[in-house]
């Protein structure tokens, strides 16, 4: 063998080596906050064989990356617990979970069992809890002191002050709002349809009421904090991070309810990386590292203790929103059966074209 042979070979070998010690790679599909510098730089020190790539995503882009590629590209997702069931079932995209490698002792109970139960298909369980919240209005209680429920969003008192998002929660909202239960309505689609008809209607005539449709957390509370926007549809999260730079602002839970939802740990059908997935999954379930995450997400860890680990200012904002009688009417997303999201988003469609 020459020398060059043997250099070459010598050199094959290495590289070889130094391939085997790449770190694996967990490709984390979630939303934006929940995977936050400071806890992404702390796992991949206790872990160093394994990176994190993250991609931050919503519930409907999850699903439509996760179809598209059949499941793959991705190691760890987290849609909410009522998107699951049906996109399971009709693109088969997710693979059942191995319970026995999460610590589901440190979660809360009720949540945990919740989730089990609206994403178990065929005895397989697909889903655990995460972070959970609500949807309802938030208000600037010194210029919309009597703002209770969706349909102030509409109303003429409000004029060009007042904000929503067009996705379906706000379908929901407002059904809840025109006395429907949507949730109800699930399993009858013609009556599904003709409540959808009637919101569509009211939200495209509601145009005129509303300054502008926001798309996105920071441009919602720009909106809500330089005063343009007194009243809007948001996320409970949204008015709790803003809540200590203006204490005026809080959370209003709709007279209805506020709509309750929880997002999910979920492996994608084509996966690669199962062991590291389960491996952060149990990581940010810790006590330290979930004071971390509620810093970021501002919303509540579905653990026990989940509002003590809330951030001081976060805290005091939960406490401003709620009491007894809003937690006691909540309404938690119930699952989608399939075909209705394209119902949605057919009338979604048609107010966009509307108001543009």
């Amino acid at each position: 063998m020459t020398s060059i042979l043997r250099a070459l070979l010598g050199g094959a070998a290495v590289a070889l080596m130094a391939g085997s010690a790449n770190a694996e790679t967990l490709r984390l599909l979630t939303w934006g906050s929940y995977a936050p510098d400071e806890l992404v730089q702390k796992f991949e020190k206790e872990y160093p064989d394994i990176d994190v790539e993250v991609t931050f995503s919503n519930n409907e882009e999850m699903i439509a990356k996760l179809r598209a590629t059949g499941g793959t590209g991705f190691d760890l997702a987290q849609p909410s617990h009522d998107r699951v069931y049906a996109a399971q079932l009709e693109y088969n995209i997710y693979k059942p979970l191995d319970l026995s490698k999460i610590d589901t002792d440190a979660m809360t109970p009720k949540l945990l069992e919740g989730v089990k139960a609206n994403t178990t298909i065929d005895g397989e369980v697909y889903s655990v809890p995460h972070q959970w919240g609500t949807s309802g209005i938030m208000a600037n209680k010194k210029e919309a002191p009597d703002a209770s429920g969706w349909g102030d969003l509409c109303d003429d008192t409000y004029k060009g002050r007042t904000s929503m998002r067009l996705r379906r929660t706000i379908l929901l909202g407002m059904g809840y709002a025109m006395g429907y239960d949507p949730f109800a309505l699930y399993a009858d689609k013609d009556a599904y349809q003709k409540m959808l008809d009637e919101v569509t209607t009211k939200l495209i005539e509601c145009k005129d009421i509303i300054k502008t449709y926001w798309t996105g957390g920071d441009d919602l509370s720009s909106l809500m904090l330089s005063g343009e926007v007194i009243l809007s549809e948001t996320w409970d999260s949204t008015a709790f991070k803003i809540y200590s730079e203006n204490p005026d602002i809080v959370f209003v839970p709709p007279e209805t309810g506020a709509l309750a939802w929880i997002d999910t740990f979920t492996i994608p059908r084509g996966g690669q990386a199962d062991d590291a997935a389960y491996k952060w999954i149990n990581f940010v379930l810790r006590p330290e590292n979930v004071k971390i995450m509620s810093a970021s997400t501002g919303s509540l860890a579905a653990v026990p203790n989940g509002i003590e680990l809330l951030p001081d200012d976060k805290r005091a904002a939960v406490a401003a929103a709620f009491d007894d009688a809003a937690i006691n009417n909540l309404k938690f997303f119930a699952n989608i059966p399939p075909g209705l999201e394209d119902m949605e988003g057919i009338a979604l469609e048609r107010i966009k074209a509307a108001t543009n």
